[in-house]
């Protein structure tokens, strides 16, 4: 290959780029990017970088070192409207094409929202990080719709600022289909402890000029607005490519699609049947997505682990593995109630997936057993 399209330039596009490098490929990378910055990470905009106490600069995921070894093309601050296999081309914003001999599609995608929603932030690049920095002075009352990892995360930062914040969530519990019950009491108990209002099992009608309604009839009155509902996967460029899509860039277990010299990573690709929506699993997925666009076929499979961690306060919850709700859960160090514990799942004697709170030493430990080649 002479040259390859990197079409989306966050981690994902990033890490496939030097994965490329790192894997002796010496031909023309061209990194495209809907954002006119250079590539940044995402995991601080909703906690240091939304309080303030990082730079923009700080976030960049490339050095001076780093943009001289990879020797990219940049085409930033614009899209990728369509990608054209037999032509081997893929179709720019601005006018101007890009001929790619393989294509790693890493576009992510964007923050959800509702129609009709008015003077709603979101938080999914810098752009809206800064938007709503600066609507977060002295004084505002912050609802927050979406008590998932990035609506927790941005709480948590605004109660640092000593601002009046309220959680609205329409399930029972925080994440409860994913961590469970008694986990979810625990991410809960974190909201409650440090003076966010959360409410759970509510359900929003309309958000206007003075707050939030809710289907019950009640109001809850707010200045600043964030909707944390999940993200919608950049894919409607893909039309008439030739490629499967639905819900995601459907690849197969080595992340290559249904054309040999198209893989997917990140947010965007789905692979047996879902979407992980994690910034391990967009970094660990660049060396096989790599290495089978290089080979032309698939040759790695991909083996997630299923780590995620989110800064919450003054917690840091981790979580790996794949359990599921029939799996055996037990405390192992600590007790749910405190503020340091650990927890694992358990499937026929042995453990799937391992759940820590402020215990990163042991939780490093637990987790050994869930580790997996991604080489078959």
């Amino acid at each position: 290959m002479k040259r390859i399209a990197v079409v989306g330039a966050s981690l994902a596009g990033v890490r496939a780029a030097q994965e490329l490098r790192a894997q002796g490929y010496d031909g023309g990378i061209v990194l495209i990017g809907s954002e006119a910055h250079l590539p940044y990470d995402r995991p601080p905009l909703s906690k240091a970088f939304l309080a303030g106490t990082v730079s923009a600069a700080s976030l960049e995921l490339l050095d001076a070192g780093d943009l001289a070894s990879l020797a990219l093309d940049f085409r930033l601050g614009v899209r990728a409207t369509a990608v054209e296999p037999a032509a081997r081309r893929v179709l720019l914003s601005d006018g101007g094409s890009v001929h790619a001999d393989g294509v790693v599609i890493a576009t992510g995608g964007r923050a959800r929202t509702v129609p009709g929603w008015s003077g709603v932030h979101t938080l999914r690049t810098v752009d809206d990080a800064l938007a709503l920095r600066a609507a977060l002075v002295p004084g505002v009352r912050v609802v927050v719709i979406g008590a998932g990892f990035i609506g927790a995360e941005v709480a948590s930062t605004c109660r640092s600022l000593g601002l009046d914040v309220t959680v609205l969530e329409a399930l029972d519990a925080p994440m409860a289909p994913v961590l469970g019950p008694a986990l979810a009491a625990v991410c809960a108990r974190l909201h409650l402890d440090h003076g966010t209002d959360l409410r759970c099992g509510v359900s929003v009608t309309a958000v206007g000029p003075a707050g939030v309604h809710l289907a019950d009839g009640s109001l809850v009155p707010a200045d600043v607005v964030v909707a944390g509902i999940g993200m919608t996967p950049a894919t409607e460029w893909l039309a008439g490519s030739g490629l499967t899509v639905s819900v995601g860039v459907c690849v197969d277990t080595g992340l290559v699609t249904s054309l040999p010299n198209v893989v997917a990573v990140g947010d965007v690709a789905r692979y047996g049947g879902r979407r992980h929506e994690h910034w391990t699993n967009a970094s660990e997925q660049a060396p096989v997505a790599v290495a089978n666009l290089l080979a032309g076929r698939t040759s790695r499979t991909y083996s997630p682990s299923g780590y995620v961690w989110s800064d919450q306060y003054s917690g840091r919850l981790q979580l790996a593995g794949h359990p599921s709700p029939a799996d055996t859960f037990s405390v192992v160090d600590g007790e749910l109630s405190s503020s340091s514990f650990a927890a694992v799942w358990q499937r026929n004697g042995e453990t799937v997936g391992v759940f820590a709170l402020n215990n990163a030493k042991l939780f490093n430990r637990l987790r050994r057993p869930l580790r997996r080649p991604a080489v078959v």
